[in-house]
């Protein structure tokens, strides 16, 4: 009933606002104190990190890791925050979040505002103790060198990650797509590659793909994938489509998150499953623990969810978690790893 007030009294708000207010609300001490929710079925391992469960937060929630210690509580199995650029930089001009409540949607073209990597580093250098936690790695707008952006950043904060995640499919910045093509993802993910090497502790480095992509160039990106030797592909970023919207805001320039991006991104999950063996973490439209277990069925080891969570509230995770183990029980898995992949053929 109190999340339920609270959601209301954030929808009075414009959403930036609302969202800045959330924050402020998580870093003083408002939120769940529950922790991850876990079992045996639940406890899973992607990419070599283990996670209490496969639940993750997307990137976006937590541009600037101010909340990596209440967040830790909330019942998530792992944290993405970011996306962090080399130099700070303000983003588009406002309004820049738009809410399409008739959707269970949200259109955002932020452009990568942060506060830059010299300032989340010490953030993440006093992350809380047992928390897996990751960083969107992302390019400045105006960089004579977008690709080197990314190792720039994956450099100076890698030390305090478990993974680093290469985004390349914002549709918010300018051109920033095209760094999906076949050659200059290659170069660019060399780059990476090359600065995780000279990490005192290498991390797993992950890359984040759109859903506006067509089945050559999805197997491109597999492709380079494989041969970068990427150790996990997020499946996916928001979608510039706007097929079957209701709300008045669906015009709006910017990405498309939520409900309406549930069978795009998880048809895209699919087909890369059967290109590669790369583990994948499932994104798009995840609102239910249906939702959630039909992406590891899919082909998902893991998931991440955000804009569900201005529409249900923080208490959504761990019933996410709990009814995914409830299905997983129902259907004889012993664990997520034996249910991924099981139910693709539905989606190909």
């Amino acid at each position: 009933m109190i999340e339920g007030l609270g959601l209301t009294a954030l929808r009075s708000f414009d959403p930036e606002t609302a969202h800045g207010l959330a924050l402020r609300a998580l870093r003083a001490g408002l939120g769940p104190r529950g922790g991850a929710v876990s079992s045996d079925r639940l406890r899973t391992t992607v990419a070599g990190i283990a996670l209490p469960n496969p639940v993750g937060l997307a990137a976006g929630f937590d541009k600037n890791a101010e909340a990596l210690r209440p967040l830790a509580r909330t019942g998530f199995g792992f944290l993405e925050v970011g996306a962090a650029t080399p130099r700070p930089q303000p983003g588009n001009p406002r309004p820049r979040l738009f809410r399409l409540s008739e959707d269970r949607a949200a259109i955002n073209r932020f452009g990568f505002n942060n506060d830059g990597m010299k300032a989340i580093a010490p953030r993440l250098a006093e992350r809380p103790e047992g928390a897996v936690i990751g960083l969107n790695l992302g390019a400045n707008k105006t960089s004579a060198d977008r690709s080197a952006d990314f190792a720039k950043v994956l450099s100076h904060c890698g030390p305090h990650l478990d993974f680093a995640t290469v985004n390349v499919s914002s549709p918010n910045t300018e051109a920033l797509r095209d760094l999906q093509g076949r050659d200059a993802l290659a170069a660019l993910l060399d780059g990476v590659m090359r600065a995780r090497a000279d990490l005192a502790a290498p991390i797993p480095v992950f890359l984040k793909i759109a859903p506006d992509l067509t089945k050559d160039e999805i197997a491109d990106i597999a492709a380079v994938a494989q041969e970068a030797r990427i150790d996990a592909i997020i499946a996916t970023n928001t979608t510039l489509n706007r097929a079957g919207l209701r709300s008045g805001q669906w015009l709006q320039k910017g990405g498309l998150s939520g409900a309406p991006l549930f069978e795009r991104s998880t048809r895209v999950l699919a087909y890369l499953s059967t290109l590669t063996d790369i583990p994948l973490i499932g994104v798009g439209g995840i609102g239910s623990a249906d939702d959630a277990y039909a992406k590891i069925r899919a082909g998902a080891s893991a998931v991440q969810l955000y804009t569900a969570l201005v529409y249900e509230g923080l208490s959504l995770v761990p019933r996410l978690a709990e009814g995914i183990d409830r299905r997983l029980k129902r259907d004889g898995f012993a664990s997520v790893s034996e249910a991924v992949g099981t139910g693709r053929d539905a989606w190909l």
